[in-house]
């Protein structure tokens, strides 16, 4: 697989999926985006609030399971650490949870459900 941008290209196939190739698979370029899209709405609402992020990092795990006859992705778990200055943890995970509501990606998943673990460091 390669990216139109370039950015990357690499192994893609069934065997990366269910078994153990090596390369990428659709559940994990989900959560690639689903995190770093997190990310940078998280980003965008603390900075629209008035606080500076040093430092944010998430990751997403993403669950894909039978349901039936077919496999369907089931569950999105993020977690996210930030280091912000002169901000409150309810202040943060206020914001955290703006951000999973209202992210382009979470919003396109809608139909999984979408859990949050976020840390104030």
């Amino acid at each position: 697989m390669k990216l139109g941008s370039g950015t990357f290209e690499g192994a893609y196939s069934f065997t990366s999926r269910f078994e153990d190739g090596t390369g990428t698979n659709p559940e994990e370029l989900i959560g690639a985006a689903h995190a770093g899209c997190f990310s940078m709405a998280l980003a965008a609402g603390l900075t629209k609030a008035g606080f500076s992020p040093t430092r944010i990092s998430t990751t997403a795990s993403v669950s894909l399971e039978k349901v039936g006859e077919a496999f369907k992705i089931t569950r999105i778990e993020l977690d996210t650490e930030a280091e912000i200055r002169s901000i409150d943890e309810a202040t943060f995970m206020a914001q955290a949870e703006t951000a999973k509501k209202n992210c382009p990606v979470s919003q396109a998943l809608a139909g999984t459900e979408i859990s949050l673990k976020a840390k104030l460091i």
